[in-house]
């Protein structure tokens, strides 16, 4: 980027999974991706049901959590998993793009996880990272795998509420977080190893990719841009993982605002909620914890509000 420095806030902690909920040992996710570090939880996926909890994965001990809106965690459910993007479905299922098998359903009454999808074909997925939800109700994930500017082989899924499966696109270097602009018309991808955000943009059939490009291009940080959120108004909410910052872009793409964490650089995801969704939620998960900050506009209602 080259612009003039944006103004700052700085967030605070709402929310801190406890030492009760840490697991006892390191997870195979942990010892192949981090050395076998103890992760309290690696949060990421937050979304909010209508009841105002917050949904969140813990990919590091295959669990999801449920966080009250007085800042009270509990395990909604435990599996042999490694969930890495969660969101809900307007009639309540909660979804989970899961790593190791595929796109993942879950009960959030009796917190029972089952396999969706599996296979896109013969084959098996790469890696699932995240998933989002358009307003007509098709599905949209990312399947990261290991990929990066070294092998640009991840893809971009869309499986229609009709139950029609389709690969849009198929070298992306690390595809990750995801969200459609304001008016579901362009779709915004996280490319977190090149540290840019991809502009999605389709024919008139609104299904048939054409001129997609880089929007934004970052730099900076041990990571790269890893979640994605909508504002009303067009701004474009990045979670830019290993700087400890959120940015907050214009729709034209110029920076309005940076978000700094307080503690922790894994700024991974974030989701918009309290008092006319203007309080945006953000997952540290390298603390285990939930950060808050209250900006000047609202965010775009998720699916799962509509």
């Amino acid at each position: 980027m080259f612009f003039a420095p944006p103004p700052e806030v700085e967030a605070t902690v709402f929310a801190r999974v406890p030492e009760a909920l840490a697991p006892r040992d390191s997870s195979s996710w942990a010892r192949v991706q981090h050395g076998g570090k103890l992760f309290r939880a690696f949060l990421e996926g937050p979304s909010f049901d209508r009841a105002g909890n917050l949904w969140c994965v813990d990919i590091a001990n295959g669990r999801i959590l449920c966080c009250s809106p007085e800042g009270e965690f509990r395990v909604a459910a435990s599996y042999d998993g490694e969930p890495n993007g969660l969101k809900i479905h307007r009639d309540g299922r909660i979804f989970i793009a899961d790593h190791a098998h595929g796109l993942m359903v879950m009960d959030p009454v009796s917190g029972k996880v089952e396999p969706f999808l599996t296979r896109p074909g013969l084959e098996r997925f790469h890696g699932l990272n995240d998933l989002h939800f358009a307003a007509n109700g098709d599905l949209w994930f990312t399947d990261q795998g290991q990929s990066g500017l070294h092998a640009p082989y991840g893809r971009l899924f869309r499986l229609t509420e009709a139950g029609e499966l389709t690969c849009v696109i198929d070298n992306l270097p690390s595809p990750n977080g995801l969200c459609f602009d304001e008016a579901d018309g362009h779709l915004f991808v996280a490319v977190t190893r090149a540290n840019a955000v991809w502009r999605v943009r389709f024919l008139p059939d609104g299904r048939t990719v054409a001129k997609s490009g880089t929007f934004i291009q970052l730099s900076g940080g041990l990571a790269g841009p890893d979640g994605l959120a909508m504002g009303q108004g067009g701004e474009l909410v990045i979670g830019h993982m290993g700087l400890g910052t959120v940015w907050v872009m214009s729709r034209l793409g110029e920076p309005m605002l940076r978000i700094r964490s307080p503690e922790g650089i894994l700024t991974a995801n974030m989701a918009f909620g309290g008092p006319g969704n203007r309080h945006l939620y953000i997952t540290e998960a390298s603390t285990a914890s939930i950060l808050r900050v209250e900006l000047p506009f609202a965010g775009k209602p998720m699916f799962s509000h509509q």
